[in-house]
């Protein structure tokens, strides 16, 4: 049975949003296996950690999280039609279960992040299921930072030398020449020798001090197709605050078409950079040594019918000592293989996010990368995967 433990804390209206909301000045703690569901706004005065249970935040308009003290739940769940805002932060320690509408934070404040610790996960995101605004973590080494904007998921994904102590990351939809919530000017005219264009349609706000490599995406929106007409072109860019100008921060790898694709940078340490976002190389500084030809794009349909149940490409024939490598959409590496033949079959081998494993990837659109170390050639292409 679950328990659920109620100690001082009382109703009371709040003017500025018309409706009643939940007042902890006490010592709330939700027990193991227990849980406390808020169908009403939370004024958090008081230590509200060490929960083991789950706390869910339920309303068919929008809730809140307000006050002093910053409160820490074990496993969350989130079903608030119109959005849970938070105008302070909130710690998760365990799960976040995003089932309706989204987290949205203040991006011009800096205290106010849904953080996840050491230990947490997430589930459920989508482009109606995210963070818009400031996603943080704390004592993490790699993550996919769930942010985006009122549209769209457009994740970030770090992956980080060492451990971060704390980072946090938000997406968004502007011009990065005139910020609205970021205090400069970033002005995309300002490029160094080795960038041709920058996106003046968005860009992603980036903190932390370790060396790391951050993975973008970009779709229709993105308008990629205004800045080149080869994706292969495409990099990371940043604004340097040194410098004062965009540099390329390096695209190691890039895949997709113009439409849709994903880029990962080199290493480079964020804190150095005011915000990043997409750019596009400028001849000779290409971002890959070794010419990139494609291959056919792949249906993949693990129903156990004998017929393109594995992923398989032909001309790895020619040369078995290759190595092949699947990504998501947002750029994810889901899957590697050395010397492939036939492994690939819905199912993720690498990847510490994705939830769920055993169950099988999502159905979808893939990028998969080869490299055929006997031919000394790079390839990349799509995969949609069926079931």
């Amino acid at each position: 049975m679950k328990r659920l433990l109620y100690i001082p804390l009382f109703f009371l209206s709040i003017w500025a949003y018309g409706q009643t909301a939940l007042f902890n000045d006490g010592n709330l703690r939700i027990h193991e296996e227990g849980a406390i569901g808020f169908h009403t706004n939370l004024i958090n005065d008081a230590p509200l950690d060490n929960n083991l249970g789950i706390a869910g935040f339920y309303s068919t308009s929008n809730l809140s999280v307000q006050g002093n003290v910053v409160p820490q739940f074990f496993d969350i769940e989130i079903a608030a039609e119109l959005g849970l805002f938070l105008e302070l932060g909130i710690d998760n320690s365990n799960n976040t279960n995003f089932i309706l509408g989204d987290i949205q934070t203040p991006r011009s404040e800096a205290n106010s992040n849904f953080n996840f610790l050491q230990d947490a996960f997430y589930n459920g995101e989508g482009n109606a299921t995210k963070i818009d605004g400031y996603a943080a973590i704390t004592n993490k080494q790699n993550f996919t930072f769930p942010v985006g904007d009122t549209e769209f998921l457009r994740p970030l994904i770090l992956s980080s030398e060492t451990e971060n102590p704390f980072s946090r990351c938000a997406y968004f939809f502007e011009n990065p020449s005139t910020p609205s919530a970021l205090n400069g000017s970033f002005d995309t005219a300002e490029l160094a020798l080795d960038l041709a264009f920058v996106s003046d349609l968005e860009f992603w706000h980036l903190e932390g001090n370790i060396p790391s490599a951050v993975s973008l995406s970009w779709n229709v929106r993105s308008g990629i197709d205004n800045l080149t007409e080869e994706a292969t072109k495409v990099v990371v860019a940043g604004w340097s605050k040194v410098g004062n100008r965009w540099e390329n921060l390096g695209a190691n790898p890039v895949a997709g078409t113009l439409e849709e694709g994903f880029v990962t940078s080199d290493s480079f340490i964020p804190d150095e950079y005011e915000v990043i976002t997409l750019g596009i190389s400028k001849v000779p500084f290409e971002p890959l040594s070794m010419e990139v030809l494609s291959l056919d794009n792949y249906f993949v349909s693990v129903n156990g019918d004998g017929i393109n149940d594995a992923f398989f490409i032909p001309e790895l024939e020619d040369s078995p000592n290759n190595l092949v490598q699947i990504y998501d959409r947002y750029g994810l590496k889901v899957f590697e293989k050395t010397n492939y033949t036939n492994e690939f079959v819905g199912i993720a081998n690498v990847g510490d996010f994705i939830f769920n494993k055993e169950d099988g990837l999502p159905v979808g659109v893939y990028f998969y990368t080869v490299y055929m170390a006997d031919l000394d050639l790079n390839y990349q292409g799509f995969l949609y995967l069926a079931r």
